[in-house]
């Protein structure tokens, strides 16, 4: 191990007796990028924690340049050179770019007073030797996700880290964005800074990494250059089995007409959507980030109501003024945000589950906690919640279980329509296969699903047919037999009209 700059042997972590990592090795040398891949609950999360000070090991040692070191907190693993940013961004909203680069470690000048001139000046350099251009004094708040990842990259370089941990970076991005990312990582990698590359997404790992190492069921696999593995191969290493069918799609018969939008619109923000969902179809739309889909469905269900525009379910003219009145109409939203929008991270999975149905649950007023106890484990069971049990915290899940966790809950009140966003982001093959059949089964039982979602290999593999969106506008229709990448991404990229391309 001594060509590595950092190096974990033999690294096990326990909680509660439960063993979570078992004598995990991992090697990382400078100016590589080094993926770290594994199902979701497969233990990367906790192997980075524990780079990072967040948890120290009850096994094994940590070396850092050939030395033995112990991280006791995050601040000593950043003081040794050691930063990661993470899927959920942690930047100040309400500072500006610079501010947030140096924060806690301002220039000061006489008197202790924050010295604007080297604040501004530091930043500009820091930002041009990376070859980023943002507005300095721009605040967070208005920063697009790429450009939130850059300042916390630059931030992280501010204190002169040589390893930099990036955790499903690209997973809000839209393919121009991962470009310039790519690009940013690329000459890092030049610099001698060694990355440790978390993603999902296999086609980037093979564009982007040098090497990658396996993690299954909190174990070391294996460790390969990527150029000697190929996907299928990463896919075995990770499930343990082969996934021959990523996208099981069944054909089933389309029924009547569930849903019915016209011109619907919120000004500012989209315009003029119409589209028709049949029971049994699985509508996939299709869009950049940005684009207006998860608006369009936020209106549908009562989020945030549209300024004009109709609404019908089953050929009834409908009102939605609230998430309430949706779900009383037989709508179920999965939103993109699961952390934000889809959980209550520090409730139990019980309590998750059973939050749009309390009232089912409750005789004048009093929940009853053996109904909710009874009809929530039969709906984890049900979508297979990998969990300790079911007062589990939601906080302490994996990304895929967290997702689980979600479908569980809106599955729990029979939609007749259910809407999923990005139902797979940020979660591993395994899980993503599973969400798929479920998804296929559901379609097979009546329901109705629109499918919002960034990953056009899911788009293809998963719908009846595909709207796509740009800039608040249905700009193509295509029927499954039409469907191509190219022409999805020429809908998306450029402004036709909407009958242009169906």
């Amino acid at each position: 191990m001594s060509e590595h700059i950092l190096a974990l042997e033999q690294i096990t972590k326990r909680f509660s007796g439960v063993e979570v990592l078992h004598q995990v090795s991992f090697g990382l040398r400078p100016g590589e990028v080094h993926a770290l891949l594994g199902e979701n609950g497969a233990g990367k999360s906790t192997l980075v924690k524990v780079m990072t000070g967040v948890h120290q090991p009850d096994g094994g040692q940590i070396y850092l340049h050939g030395q033995p070191v112990t991280f006791s907190d995050p601040l000593a693993s950043l003081q040794a050179g050691i930063a990661a940013i993470y899927q959920e961004l942690s930047l100040f909203p309400d500072l500006n770019v610079a501010e947030n680069i140096f924060v806690g470690r301002q220039p000061t000048g006489a008197g202790g007073r924050l010295d604007w001139r080297t604040l501004y000046a530091e930043a500009d350099k820091l930002l041009s030797a990376l070859g980023m251009h943002l507005d300095l004094k721009q605040k967070a708040r208005n920063l697009s996700i790429a450009q939130q990842q850059m300042v916390e990259i630059a931030r992280a370089l501010s204190i002169d880290a040589r390893i930099l941990i990036m955790d499903e970076p690209t997973s809000s991005l839209t393919l121009g964005e991962v470009a310039d990312l790519f690009r940013l990582v690329r000459r890092l990698r030049e610099q001698g800074t060694a990355i440790v590359f978390i993603s999902h997404r296999l086609e980037e790992l093979f564009e982007i990494a040098d090497r990658v190492t396996v993690l299954r069921d909190g174990a070391y696999v294996d460790t390969r250059p990527l150029a000697e593995v190929s996907r299928d191969e990463l896919i075995r290493l990770m499930v343990g089995r082969p996934i021959t069918n990523l996208f099981p799609k069944k054909e089933v018969a389309i029924g009547e007409v569930a849903l019915k939008v016209e011109h619907l619109s919120s000004e500012g923000i989209f315009e003029d959507v119409s589209f028709e969902l049949r029971r049994g179809e699985i509508l996939g739309m299709a869009g950049l980030v940005g684009a207006g889909r998860t608006d369009v469905a936020r209106a549908i269900f009562g989020v945030e109501p549209p300024t004009s525009g109709r609404i019908e379910i089953d050929g009834k003219a409908v009102t939605i003024g609230s998430p309430q009145q949706a779900i009383d109409l037989g709508l179920a939203l999965a939103p993109e945000d699961r952390q934000l929008h889809g959980l209550i991270p520090p409730m139990n999975i019980v309590a998750n589950i059973s939050l749009p149905m309390l009232g089912a649950y409750a005789r004048r007023g009093w929940l009853r906690p053996k109904q909710e106890r009874d009809a929530t484990f039969a709906a984890a069971q049900q979508m297979e919640v990998r969990a300790n049990n079911i007062w589990q915290r939601a906080r302490e899940l994996s990304g895929g279980n967290q997702q689980k966790v979600v479908l569980a809950k809106w599955l729990s009140t029979q939609p007749r329509i259910l809407i999923l966003d990005e139902p797979t982001r940020g979660i591993d093959v395994g899980t993503k296969a599973a969400i798929h059949a479920l998804m296929s089964e559901l379609a097979g039982q009546g329901l109705a699903i629109l499918m919002i979602s960034s990953e056009l290999p899911e788009v293809l593999g998963m719908s009846d047919r595909i709207l796509v969106m740009r800039e608040g506008r249905v700009t193509g229709q295509f029927t499954r037999a039409e469907a191509t990448q190219e022409k999805i991404m020429a809908a998306a990229t450029q402004t036709v009209a909407a009958g242009e391309t169906a």
